[in-house]
């Protein structure tokens, strides 16, 4: 059985965790087949946006293989917290558009891989949170990190320090969530987000993607360079042209990524 799915229609790429039967947890071969994955959707210009999700309904993924950890030295239980970590930090990287679509569980790096999208879409059953510390370790994919700037010092500590698992509602009020929507109008709600954003021009898509993420960290006046700096790459395109040219003729741009 493969531990990843994956498919792509319409330029929007389909990447689900496939296994269910242990609620979709990362063991080192699903972290091995993740990373080349997302390695190779880098440099497919096909793919605009990127929706993750963990296969059937109970989990989107209930974080890391605490059974194979059991079994393993220290040197490999390193091994496997720098893999997930160098994962996550390239799919929060990546030129596309990112979507979380949250279709239950989501702890541990679960929660971190959701953090590390773009967007997060949540049915109502979901429950989420970070519970490393009740196995008396910390967060390793990126929670200590990106919490804190999504929803602000003190929130971001009771959930780490406490290791309280939150409804899908409770995150969507703490600012986790972008949306919260019931099990059947999910998937359309995910679909529905990424086509209005393929419908835009896809360099513009990147180089805003980058400002943003960039901008972020550092003062507003390297902030602004940056947003700059992207901004110009976007000038030279046809597809500005092209939306120049819609605006005129007064039709729906059609943009091609050149």
């Amino acid at each position: 059985m493969n531990l990843i799915k994956y498919e792509v229609k319409n330029y929007i790429g389909y990447i689900t965790l496939n296994r269910p039967k242990v609620l979709n947890c990362f063991d080192y071969n699903l972290l091995v087949e993740l990373e080349n994955l997302v390695e190779e959707i880098y440099l497919d210009e096909q793919v605009r946006v990127i929706i993750f999700t963990g296969e059937g309904e109970k989990a989107f993924s209930v974080g890391a293989d605490l059974k194979e950890r059991k079994s393993l030295s220290e040197k490999n239980v390193k091994r496997n917290v720098k893999k997930i970590s160098s994962v996550f930090n390239l799919i929060r990287n990546m030129p596309q558009v990112t979507i979380a679509a949250v279709n239950g569980f989501a702890l541990g790096a679960g929660f971190e891989l959701m953090l590390s999208c773009d967007f997060r879409i949540a049915v109502k059953e979901a429950a989420m949170g970070l519970p490393e510390v009740n196995w008396a370790i910390i967060p390793g994919a990126g929670g200590t990190q990106l919490l804190p700037r999504l929803i602000g010092e003190q929130k971001a500590k009771e959930l780490i320090f406490t290791g309280k698992r939150i409804s899908a509602q409770q995150a969507k009020e703490y600012g986790l969530l972008y949306q919260v929507v019931s099990r059947d109008n999910f998937y359309s709600t995910c679909n529905e987000l990424a086509i209005e954003i393929c419908s835009n021009a896809p360099k513009s898509l990147i180089q805003a993607k980058y400002a943003i993420n960039r901008g972020l960290n550092v003062d507003i006046r390297t902030g602004l360079d940056i947003e700059q700096k992207a901004y110009e790459i976007t000038i030279p395109t046809k597809d500005r042209q092209e939306a120049l040219n819609a605006f005129k003729e007064k039709r729906k741009p059609l943009f091609t990524g050149n």
